[in-house]
């Protein structure tokens, strides 16, 4: 009759075959697998024809289901357990399920009860995970079965994938479950690849990496700062408070700024991560006091995004940046309903060329704004006249906020960064200035004893030898 029946081969020595499984076997004309190298299929009698299917996930499941349409159905045989680490199997049940054929499952000792059996531990107990191999994604903090092992030609991109968690030299155990006992044997992982088994039915253990040395994870970085602020921990760091912390904070994000601002990227890493160090500290410091938690700030940003692109996550469809921007800004105002002020949640801290446009940003959500940047250089002039008519010191202070404050709604209307444009116009100065101040000494002369034109004609050397490399503006 038409179906399919998942038949688990087991670890790999046939006399592990179940007797339901050796029976399902021995009564088909055919049988497919993944891999023709097991020794069980090897010990099933002729005339038993044994044919390898090696799609990929998605095409096998479509050509084991018509297979398994056919008067005779099919018997599909896979390693160990149908039902233990191997997803293309759960694909083909689930499909089999939707389509209505009937899916029999045969069960099979898995390579996870003879995997614990070689290395003598608990797998529940020791919190193991069963990894597929195709699909890498293990969690290094904690230890990790790969079950069942690629063939050779395709361990070096496992190796190199692996190695992206785990460090070079970490412990990689080779389990080979074609024997009885099974045999096992330990290397770095970083030579896995080299000191392979033959092609024969094996799995990888990987043991946990201790946190002091699962630096390639996030949740290796949260054991590290949990450490740091445990009792016994760094003096410094269980001494700080979310009140101590915060220039560390606004310094580290200023740090990623200026790192940003000369594309280097080696540099820009490292800033990242000590701005992620100050995150960490401060909800690590949440934690202790049952605030809040690392898991609650990574829900709260999630749920936020999700719930502002609903274009992605949603059926709103958008064309364009600005449909974007103003369906966030939409979603923004219903999460403020009930009153409160437009303005709240912009922050007084930011630096005030920042604030003041971030200000004028959020008030012009609801229209209040010039209506074009003609308008506001016209309101530019006017700031500036009145700026050159005073004369008490408080009142030109206040009219000089005031022209910062146009300047910033100029910016705004032609689409700069004023914050941004003005730390690049600093730099270029900086830059400017100290290669105008190497030149004088290059020739001997102090700037103290240089004219006002003779600065001014080193400027113009110093702005000509910057050229574009390096220089925001030339």
């Amino acid at each position: 009759m038409p179906g399919i029946t998942i038949v688990g081969l087991g670890p790999g020595d046939p006399n592990l075959l179940t007797v339901e499984a050796r029976g399902a076997l021995a009564a088909a004309p055919e049988i497919h697998t993944p891999t023709t190298r097991h020794p069980a299929l090897a010990a099933l009698p002729p005339p038993t024809a044994v044919i390898a299917v090696e799609a990929p996930p998605p095409a096998l499941v479509q050509e084991l289901l018509a297979l398994g349409r056919r008067p005779q159905g099919i018997v599909y045989a896979v390693p160990g357990h149908p039902l233990v680490g191997d997803a293309a199997a759960a694909a083909l049940i689930d499909a089999c399920r939707r389509e209505g054929l009937p899916c029999r499952v045969v069960a099979g000792v898995s390579l996870l009860e003879t995997a614990c059996e070689a290395l003598s531990i608990d797998a529940l107990a020791a919190g193991v995970q069963l990894i597929d191999p195709l699909d890498p994604r293990p969690d290094p903090g904690r230890p990790a079965l790969l079950a069942p092992l690629p063939g050779a030609a395709l361990l070096p991109a496992l190796r190199d994938t692996l190695l992206a968690l785990y460090p070079p030299d970490h412990a990689a155990v080779v389990i080979s479950t074609a024997v009885s006992p099974p045999q096992h044997k330990e290397m770095p992982l970083a030579d896995l690849a080299d000191a392979a088994p033959p092609d024969e039915p094996a799995c990888l253990y990987l043991p946990a990496v201790p946190p002091e040395r699962n630096f390639r994870t996030f949740d290796g970085l949260e054991a590290i700062v949990h450490r740091l602020r445990a009792p016994g921990g760094c003096p410094w760091d269980r001494a700080q408070t979310h009140e101590s912390l915060k220039r560390f904070l606004l310094e580290e994000a200023y740090e990623t700024l200026a790192a940003l601002d000369e594309g280097d990227p080696a540099k820009l890493r490292e800033e990242l991560g000590d701005l992620l160090l100050q995150i960490l500290l401060h909800t690590e410091i949440a934690g202790e006091s049952g605030e809040f938690r690392l898991a609650d700030v990574v829900e709260s940003i999630g749920r936020k995004l999700i719930r502002r692109h609903p274009h992605v996550f949603g059926d709103v469809r958008v064309e364009t940046p600005e449909q974007v921007v103003d369906n966030w800004e939409a979603i923004k105002r219903d999460e403020r309903a009930g009153g409160r002020p437009l303005l709240a949640d912009v922050p007084a801290a930011m630096p005030a060329l920042a604030h003041s446009q971030a200000l004028q940003s959020r008030a012009s959500t609801v229209g209040f704004q010039w209506p074009d940047v003609e308008r506001v250089l016209e309101k530019l002039v006017e700031e500036l006249e009145e700026l050159s008519k005073v004369e008490d010191a408080a009142a030109r202070r206040d009219e000089m906020g005031d022209v910062l404050f146009v300047l910033t709604s100029v910016a705004g209307h032609l689409g700069v960064d004023a914050e941004e444009a003005l730390r690049l116009a600093a730099r270029k100065f900086r830059e400017r200035f100290t290669r105008m101040e190497a030149l004088a000494q290059d020739r001997g002369r102090d700037l103290m004893q240089l004219s006002l034109t003779e600065m001014e004609a080193l400027w113009q050397e110093a702005k000509a030898a910057g050229g574009s490399d390096g220089d925001p503006a030339s």
